[in-house]
Order: C-alpha cells, then sequence, then structure tokens
C-alpha cells in the first residue's frame, strides 16, 4: 500500500507522516465506515430523486463527508468519530425524506398478505429497491397478459395501495439476493434487475432473459433506459409460461403508520404480562456458514414476544407460521432496508407510551451484518444513542479493533455467541 503522505510504502522505514494508508489503521477503519455509509445515504437519495424529492442537508452532507474522506484533511480521531456519527442523523433523514417519497407516490403501506406460488402465464421477475421502475413496468404491462412477480427487497412493494391494485401483480418469487443465481436460473420467464445486489450469472443459465435498468449492469444483458419496457415485455412473451404452482402465504407492509394503529393494543398487553419482550431480528443476508443463527434465534423466541423484522435478512425465516398474541401478529414485516426508519418511528413511539427512553423498553436488537446500507443504518442507531445492539456473524472486517473496542464501550455494542446463550442473557 502506498502512503499518499510522503510518497513512500506505508509502515515502511520510509514512511514518516501519519496518513490513512497504513500508519493510522484507526482513520483508515473510520474512513472506510464513513465511505460504506455514505454509498447507504446515496442509494436512498438516489431513490428520492427519482421520485422528485431531494434534501439539501443531505447533499451539502454528502459534499462535505466525501472532501473530509477522499482528499485526507483530517487526521484527528474524536473529529471523525463526530462525522460519523453525523452521517447516522443524516441517514436517518434521507430514509425520512425516502419514505415520505414512497407514501405520497404509492400510499401508506398496509399489511398485506403475498402468494408465493405462480400463476399461469407468461412472467416477469423484477429484484431490487426501485417502485418506480417496478410502477411503471405494472403500467406498460397492463392488460399484456404477462404477470409481475416481485423478489428481494422487492417484497414490500405488495403492501403500497397504488401498486398492489394492479391485478397482475400476482406475488413474491424466491428469497434473498445471494439466492439468484439458481432462482433465477429456476424462473422460465424474463428478469429484470432494478437496484438489488446483483450477482453476474453463471455461463450459458438466464443471461440471455436477464435486463437491467436505471444505474445496474451486468456484461451481457440488455439495459433497458428511460423505463421503456418494451423490449423486456416483449421477451417475456417469447419465453414458456408458468403454471399454477401453490405456494405459502407472506405477509408484508407493517409500516410504522400500521403498527402505530395497534400500539395501545400493544401498551395493554405488554402491562397485561402478555407480551414479554420485542425482538428486532433483521438486516442484510449472506451466504457465509453462522447466518442460521438467525433463523434458529427467531424460532427459540418465547410464544409471548413480538418478533419485528426487515430487509432481506427476513428471508431466513419469515415463511414460519409463529402465530399471533390477542389477534396481533408474532412476526411484523416492516419492509425493506429503508424501512428501519419505520422500526425507529415504532420504538420511538414505545418508548413515548411508556414514558422512558428506547433503552429502557423491552426490545433487542439482532441485527445480521453486510455492509453500505448496514451500516448506514447502524450508525442511525448510534447517533439516536441507542445500546445493546447484537451483531453478527462476524465482525466488520474493515473496522479495526481499536475502533471496534471504541463502539463497544460507547454503544455496549456485542457481537452474537449463540442463539442460546443470547437469548438467555436478552431475557434475564
Amino acid at each position: 500500500m502506498f502512503c499518499y503522505q510522503c510518497e513512500q510504502t506505508a509502515g515502511g522505514t520510509g514512511c514518516t507522516k501519519i496518513g490513512v494508508c497504513g500508519k493510522n489503521e484507526n482513520i483508515q477503519s473510520l474512513q472506510d465506515i464513513l465511505l460504506f455509509g455514505l454509498k447507504g445515504i446515496a442509494a436512498y437519495a438516489y431513490h428520492a430523486r427519482e421520485l422528485g424529492v431531494k434534501d439539501e442537508e443531505v447533499d451539502a452532507f454528502m459534499h462535505e463527508a466525501l472532501f473530509t474522506t477522499i482528499t485526507n484533511v483530517n487526521f484527528d480521531l474524536d473529529s471523525y468519530f463526530d462525522i460519523v456519527l453525523r452521517c447516522g442523523k443524516i441517514n436517518l433523514k434521507i430514509m425520512e425524506v425516502l419514505d415520505r417519497a414512497h407514501t405520497e407516490r404509492f400510499g401508506i403501506p398496509v399489511p398485506t398478505e403475498v402468494d408465493t406460488g405462480t400463476k399461469q402465464g407468461y412472467g416477469i421477475l423484477v429484484t431490487g429497491h426501485d417502485l418506480l421502475d417496478l410502477y411503471e413496468l405494472l403500467e406498460q404491462t397492463e392488460g399484456s397478459g404477462v404477470n409481475i412477480y416481485t423478489h428481494c427487497e422487492m417484497l414490500p412493494a405488495h403492501a403500497y395501495p397504488e401498486l398492489r391494485k394492479f391485478k397482475h401483480l400476482v406475488g413474491n418469487y424466491g428469497g434473498a439476493w445471494q439466492e439468484q443465481r439458481k432462482e433465477f436460473n429456476d424462473f422460465p420467464g424474463a428478469i429484470l434487475a432494478t437496484t438489488n445486489c446483483v450477482l453476474i450469472p453463471p455461463h450459458n443459465t438466464y443471461l440471455e432473459r436477464l435486463f437491467t435498468t436505471s444505474i445496474t449492469g451486468i456484461p451481457g444483458a440488455t439495459h433497458i433506459k428511460k423505463r421503456d419496457f418494451s423490449q423486456l415485455i416483449k421477451k417475456a412473451k417469447s419465453l414458456p409460461v408458468l403454471s399454477d404452482i401453490p405456494g405459502r402465504k407472506i405477509v408484508t407492509g407493517f409500516h410504522h403508520t400500521a403498527i402505530l394503529q395497534l400500539a395501545e393494543k400493544i401498551v395493554n398487553a405488554v402491562k397485561a404480562g402478555e407480551i414479554r419482550h420485542f425482538f428486532l431480528i433483521g438486516g442484510c443476508d449472506g451466504a457465509k456458514p453462522g447466518r442460521n443463527y438467525y433463523t434458529d434465534l427467531a424460532r427459540m423466541v418465547p410464544k409471548n414476544c413480538l418478533i419485528m423484522t426487515l430487509a432481506c435478512g427476513k428471508y431466513r425465516f419469515n415463511k414460519l407460521d409463529f402465530g399471533e398474541i390477542d389477534g396481533i401478529p408474532r412476526l411484523l414485516d416492516l419492509g425493506q432496508c429503508n424501512n428501519a426508519y419505520s422500526a425507529i418511528q415504532v420504538a420511538l413511539a414505545l418508548a413515548k407510551a411508556f414514558n422512558c427512553s428506547v433503552n429502557e423498553l423491552p426490545l433487542s436488537i439482532i441485527l445480521s451484518w453486510f455492509e453500505q446500507k448496514a451500516v448506514a443504518i447502524l450508525l442511525s442507531l448510534f447517533y439516536l444513542g441507542i445500546k445493546g445492539i447484537r451483531l453478527g456473524p462476524t465482525p466488520p472486517a474493515f473496522v479495526s479493533a481499536s475502533v471496534f473496542r471504541r463502539l463497544q464501550d460507547y454503544f455496549n455494542l456485542k457481537l452474537i455467541t449463540t442463539p442460546q446463550e443470547d437469548l438467555k442473557a436478552i431475557l434475564s
């Protein structure tokens, strides 16, 4: 690695300055955290801007933070921690902006039962986060005989009234992003990738029926510009039709407005001892070993506890039957990763109802870790002063041991152990 401060090999005998490349790994670590957080903010800001909404405070912070990071102008550890926490503040702001943009354009989500089977007819599978892409596709395919299916982070689209009104939005196919290669290969129709974590297809599989749009691109796939989906629709009609295959029903769309309508009932259930604890089990997913922890944990959560979930981590357990507590579903799927904003609003509302801080609530947050948006969301939780978060299955590779210890000291950040040990500690 090269140190741009003294033009020598970082950490070598000729490196005499405190740079970001190797002599000060803690500054490097905080810069990495900030850059990942900025990527998350940029993703949310992009979606909001596509819907005609932007925020000057968010844009100004992006400029300041990038200037601070990529030009090596700041080597003070404390001030870097400050700007990293401000990144959490700005991410919270942009999540609120995007939530407002979504609800003003597509309506307020309502709890919705979604089929996971397939229907007779031609099909297009849509993966990603961009609801505007999906809306335009639904308009262009209405009455065409082509059914539309969601995949991964597009699942919550079913809960928005302006999307749900399209009768040919028939269900959700598959699970989390890392299963793409198998699920896309098995799906016989055309596939549209908007802005999800996209994997390059193996050779001789589904590349010739894979389309991308917006900022998404894959070598060999057909890229669609200006949301003209005519090529995609034509391709779908040239492919084999799907059969009627029943699937399990899953429920999504527990936006904070829906949960807060149950607030009085939930508060009374807590006071009556019917609800013992709240668990937020969510976050990013991946394929490495250790992630079965989240399935096992969800299964082991006592029946007198509620589970909230969001992002693609929910695919580990969202097809399980968790039942109800006095008519309240025990599993509440809040939606995409940006719907962490809803989870925060629910926590703040419960704290207000019980006249306590969020940290005093019977609430535990257990996150499956990946990067980028997960970093931005975690920083938002830190900015709000939320402590005792559990993180796993492994610590972030780009966070130095010293920085991680500081986060543990400030926010009581914990690494997951086993479901049994963590549940015992949480409920003791």
